[in-house]
């Protein structure tokens, strides 16, 4: 146990340059959607830079962060598998796997912009984006609040952030049309 600390440290450093990847990737995929509308020269240039950078962010870091995340979140639960009795570990680990999906859907995306395949707007792309962060908000009430009465308002709260970040995202379309 006198080594707890330095597992949870790292956990924590890798889940957070995992979110890191997964707050930007989305942003990245936004960027190559809109290329396309660019000239024929443009969107070469754009593209084969986006696919550069997508492809270090999402191999160099956000999926080798996602993998040490998770194997030091065992290696804590084996030092802690009293937690697994409890029922807000339950409901993270049920938002741990949401993050996986997420996280898998992302991959998929990657792999078809890095063909040049384009299923998303740039719309539905920024809708998407809010996800990881919604995740990211109830895992931490859940672990900071653990109690059974407070982590109910905490997830509630997340649906608020979420209708929220929605309605942001409506405005700043309105703004951005406007602009044009």
């Amino acid at each position: 146990m006198e080594y707890y600390n330095y597992i949870k440290s790292l956990h924590l450093i890798f889940v957070i340059t995992w979110f890191a990847g997964l707050f930007y990737i989305p942003r990245l995929f936004i960027y190559h959607i809109e290329a396309q509308d660019k000239n024929e020269l443009e969107r070469k240039i754009l593209s084969d830079q986006l696919k550069i950078m997508t492809k270090r962010l999402w191999t160099i870091i956000t999926w080798p962060s996602a993998i040490l995340a998770t194997l030091f979140a065992v290696w804590l639960l084996i030092l802690q598998p009293a937690w697994l009795s409890q029922p807000w570990m339950h409901i993270k680990l049920a938002f741990v796997l949401l993050l996986f999906i997420y996280h898998g859907k992302c991959h998929q995306i990657f792999k078809q912009q890095q063909n040049d395949i384009f299923k998303w707007t740039s719309n539905q792309m920024r809708l998407f984006n809010e996800g990881s962060t919604l995740i990211l908000f109830s895992v931490v009430f859940l672990v900071i609040l653990k109690g059974t009465f407070n982590w109910i308002f905490g997830v509630a709260g997340i649906f608020v952030l979420g209708i929220l970040l929605m309605l942001g995202i409506k405005v700043y379309k309105r703004i951005r049309n406007k602009n044009k």
